[in-house]
């Protein structure tokens, strides 16, 4: 009786799927985890072994100035109401 070969080289063939270019949902999932501080280290490490650095701090430079911009328009909007 012959075990499927099928199978073996399947297992054999394998390889973990190489990082690629992250896409805009992950970019945006990894600043907002990681601006509240609820990053996984897996998604972390995810994040480092992408090839290029470039999205995440364009995202993280757009989100700190949207976060900032909108925390002084809220405080604009209190002091007004006073």
């Amino acid at each position: 009786m012959k075990v499927s070969d099928d199978n073996k080289n399947s297992e054999a063939d394998y390889q973990p799927k190489s990082p690629g270019k992250p896409g805009v949902l992950k970019i945006m999932q990894s600043i907002l985890a990681g601006a509240i501080g609820v990053q996984s280290d897996k998604r972390r490490q995810e994040d480092f072994s992408s090839h290029s650095p470039v999205p995440y701090i364009v995202a993280g430079l757009l989100f700190t100035a949207t976060f900032v911009i909108g925390l002084i328009i809220i405080v604009k909007l209190v002091l007004a109401s006073q």
